[in-house]
């Protein structure tokens, strides 16, 4: 079987971690922030983990080596 290619995209947005988990960008925070609660912009800092549906989806086709 040849070598399966990483997707450029998702190495430069996703992270996995040592547990196997996989670290995003928070969404929701590129504009609009005037119209968005004090909460909203406070919570969406930093990272988020991703559910596990959608681990799967990247760690099997976007990232096969992590």
């Amino acid at each position: 079987m040849p070598k399966l290619k990483t997707k450029s995209g998702a190495k430069k947005r996703f992270k996995v971690t040592g547990t196997g988990k996989v670290l995003s960008a928070q969404a929701g925070k590129r504009h609009g922030m005037i119209k968005r609660s004090a909460k909203f912009v406070r919570n969406a800092r930093g990272t988020t983990t991703l559910s596990d549906q959608d681990a799967i989806i990247i760690k099997k086709n976007f990232l096969p080596y992590a």
